[in-house]
C-alpha cells in the first residue's frame, strides 16, 4: 500500500509514457527519469499503490491472479490499473503491540509465545525489522526496530500483565512515530501493525477514530487477535474487526489460547500472497481528503482484502 510522488520530466515523444518501467512493468526505482531533453517541463504525479489480498469462499489464498482480474474504483470512478505486481518479498516493517493490561493476565504467556514464534518465521534478517509496544496505563516502546530475533524475544518475554488499557494512544503513537515515513521509501516498505488485545479501551487521550486515521496516514495494515475469551462478542472485538477492515488486514479471533500460533502463522503466510495495483488518480486535486478506494475481482466468487482508501496530498 503506498502513495509515491514521480518528479518526472515530461517530453513529447511518440508513444512516450508516463513512467519509466523496467521489464517486468513496475515502475523504476529512480524517482525522477529524464524522457527527454532538459527543456522539458517537471510534473508532479501522485501514484496510489494498494496491497490486496484475495482468498476463495473456502478463505484459501489465491495467488495467481493478473491485472485483468482486478478492477479500481477511487470515490466510485474506474481507475487504469497502471503497474500490478505479485508482492512476496517486499521488506517488512512490522509493529507488534501487545496488550498488558489486567484484563489479559492469564492469557499473557500464550501471546507471548506465539508472537515471539510469528517474528522468528516472519522477520528476515538484514531485510525485515520490527518493533515491539506494551500497553497499558500508557503505550511503551520496549524494543525499537530490529532484525535481531533475540532481542525481539527478549523484550516480549520481559512484558508483566497490570493495569488498565490504552489501545488508541498506542495504536497513534506506534504509526505517528515508528511507521509514518515520509518522502514514502524506496524500495517500498509494507507496515504492518499486528495488535494483540481484547479490543477494549478505558484509558486513552486519543479516540478511536484519531487512532484508525493516523493508521491510514501511514498506510498501515492491521491485523489483530483477540484474546477475548468470554463465549460472547463484545464491543472490543467490533473495535478490532473495524480496525483491520479499513486497513486491509484481517482479525481474528481464536476458541482458545492455544489456537494463537495458528493466527500468527496465517497472518505471516499472507505477508507472502499478496499483490500490489497502482494508479495515478483521476483526481488531481491536492486537497488533503479522504479518498475511497473499491477493488472488485472479476470472478465474484473471490473475496478481496484491502485498504478503505488514501488521504490524499494536501497544497
Amino acid at each position: 500500500m503506498k502513495k509515491l510522488l514521480f518528479f518526472l520530466l515530461l517530453f513529447c515523444l511518440p508513444g512516450g509514457g508516463l513512467f519509466a518501467q523496467d521489464s517486468a512493468g513496475r515502475p523504476n526505482s529512480n524517482n525522477s527519469q529524464s524522457l527527454g531533453d532538459s527543456s522539458g517541463i517537471k510534473v508532479r504525479v501522485e501514484l496510489v499503490n494498494v496491497l490486496t489480498t484475495v482468498t476463495d469462499k473456502k478463505n484459501r489464498l489465491v495467488t495467481d491472479l493478473t491485472k485483468d482480474d482486478f478492477r479500481m474504483f477511487e470515490d466510485g470512478k474506474p481507475q487504469e490499473i497502471r503497474f500490478f505486481s505479485r508482492e512476496t518479498d517486499l521488506p517488512l516493517r512490522i509493529g507488534m503491540l501487545i496488550d498488558t493490561s489486567n484484563s489479559i493476565r492469564d492469557r499473557l504467556r500464550f501471546e507471548q509465545e506465539a508472537a515471539i514464534e510469528f517474528l522468528t518465521v516472519a522477520v528476515r534478517p538484514g531485510k525485515d525489522l520490527a518493533f515491539v509496544v506494551s500497553f497499558d496505563l500508557e503505550p511503551q516502546l520496549i524494543q525499537d526496530y530490529t532484525d535481531d530475533i533475540e532481542k525481539l524475544s527478549n523484550a516480549i518475554q520481559g512484558l508483566k500483565a497490570g493495569g488498565v488499557t490504552s489501545l488508541y494512544d498506542s495504536i497513534y503513537f506506534s504509526c505517528k512515530e515508528k511507521l509514518l515515513f515520509f518522502p514514502p521509501p524506496e524500495p517500498y516498505l509494507r507496515r504492518v501493525m499486528i495488535i494483540v488485545s481484547d479490543g477494549q479501551d478505558n484509558q486513552s487521550v486519543h479516540t478511536r477514530e484519531e487512532a484508525l486515521s493516523m493508521a491510514q496516514r501511514a498506510e498501515v495494515t492491521i491485523y489483530a487477535i483477540s484474546t477475548n475469551r468470554s463465549g460472547a462478542e463484545g464491543r472490543g472485538d467490533n473495535v478490532l474487526r473495524r480496525l483491520a477492515k479499513e486497513t486491509g488486514g484481517h482479525a481474528f479471533f481464536p476458541f482458545e489460547a492455544g489456537d494463537l500460533a495458528a493466527n500468527f502463522q496465517e497472518i505471516a503466510r499472507e505477508l507472502r500472497s499478496q499483490y500490489s495495483l497502482a494508479y495515478v488518480s483521476t483526481n488531481a486535486a491536492h486537497d488533503g481528503t479522504f479518498r475511497k478506494i473499491t477493488i472488485q475481482p472479476v470472478d465474484k466468487n473471490l473475496l478481496v482484502r484491502a485498504k478503505d482508501g488514501y488521504f490524499a496530498l494536501s497544497q
